[in-house]
């Protein structure tokens, strides 16, 4: 029985800083910083904005690209590593906001970046056992880096939705297969109660980034027997993550999911999509996906690249204000 994606959905906030505004402030080379990066920019989440509020938007674009009733949705998982609630879940926020429930199963989900991607397989597994008709799977952030830090550069917002179910009329691509690799390598973190997260640069790209998403990769095309140079286009060893991350930076929890979104915006039917998130601490999770020939037809009204074109950039004052970096102004 084939399980796959019948509505997706992305958000990306409006406003933009540039990466030679952010070194302006701390006196570097914004040029140097972005080409070592490979960002030239990122979104930034507005005062009121949140991962709820963003999950929500993302929810109700892949409502209407799915145009199921949000009443059938069995189970809404929403990752991220900056919910709003300590204790308090941002996926029953979802639920009301877009009218499913209170019939389902509900949850929040941690693991760095890779926390909405691993809401897909549990959607995945439940709606192949028939435990469900649909399942909802999120991934959201905002930007958390401490100033002056590498992370600052880079740590966009957005997030993406993906309605995951089985009937083949509606599914727009397919989830052929899925892969999880996963170690306790402790390349970032963020404690109880403190503000910002941390990172230990020696263990980020060998042990952890590069380890993680090649062995989840690798071990998806040993199991499919697919191999990449030749059916996907391109060499594994090059694989970057997130496809949007030039042009909103990296949104976390959102990241793989964002790109998952542009490319389901532009692929023809037949074609292999994969997609393998990373999430610190550590572990990566690969999906092989095809694009069915429902694709055409279900897609969103308004194009990622062409959302994220809708842009109004800010200074670093008025960053740090919309990020509550200055504290007491709201």
């Amino acid at each position: 029985m084939a399980v796959g994606i019948v509505g997706y959905g992305a958000y990306v906030p409006r406003m933009r800083i540039k990466v030679e505004e952010i070194a302006r402030v701390w006196k570097k080379d914004g040029a140097k910083i972005s080409a070592v990066l490979g960002v030239k920019e990122k979104a930034v989440a507005a005062w009121d904005e949140d991962t709820a509020t963003i999950s929500v938007e993302a929810a109700r674009i892949a409502l209407e690209v799915a145009g199921i009733d949000a009443q059938k949705i069995g189970a809404i998982y929403v990752g991220s590593e900056s919910h709003p609630y300590a204790v308090k879940p941002t996926a029953t926020i979802v639920t009301d906001a877009i009218n499913a429930g209170p019939d389902l199963t509900a949850a929040d989900l941690e693991f760095a970046c890779k926390a909405g991607t691993a809401g897909m397989q549990m959607c995945m597994g439940m709606v192949q056992a028939g435990m469900i008709e649909y399942g909802l799977a999120i991934g959201a952030d905002t930007a958390q880096g401490r100033p002056n830090d590498a992370l600052e550069f880079t740590a966009g917002s957005g997030g993406a939705a993906f309605l995951i179910g089985k009937n083949e009329n509606e599914i727009i691509a397919t989830l052929d297969s899925t892969y999880s690799y996963t170690s306790d390598t402790p390349d970032f973190w963020r404690r109880q109660h403190a503000e910002f997260p941390r990172h230990a640069g020696r263990f980020t790209g060998e042990p952890a980034y590069f380890k993680h998403l090649l062995s989840a990769a690798n071990g998806l095309l040993k199991r499919t027997k697919t191999t990449a140079a030749k059916q996907l286009g391109f060499p594994i060893e090059k694989v970057q993550q997130g496809l949007m991350t030039p042009l909103i930076g990296n949104t976390y929890s959102g990241s793989s999911m964002v790109g998952l979104a542009a490319v389901l915006d532009v692929a023809k039917p037949g074609e292999k999509i994969l997609m393998v998130s990373y999430g610190s601490g550590a572990g990566s999770d690969a999906f092989e996906i095809t694009a069915t020939k429902n694709i055409a037809k279900k897609r969103m009204a308004v194009p990622l690249r062409k959302a994220i074109e809708d842009k109004e950039y800010v200074d670093y004052a008025q960053y740090a204000i919309q990020r509550k970096k200055i504290k007491g102004v709201h």
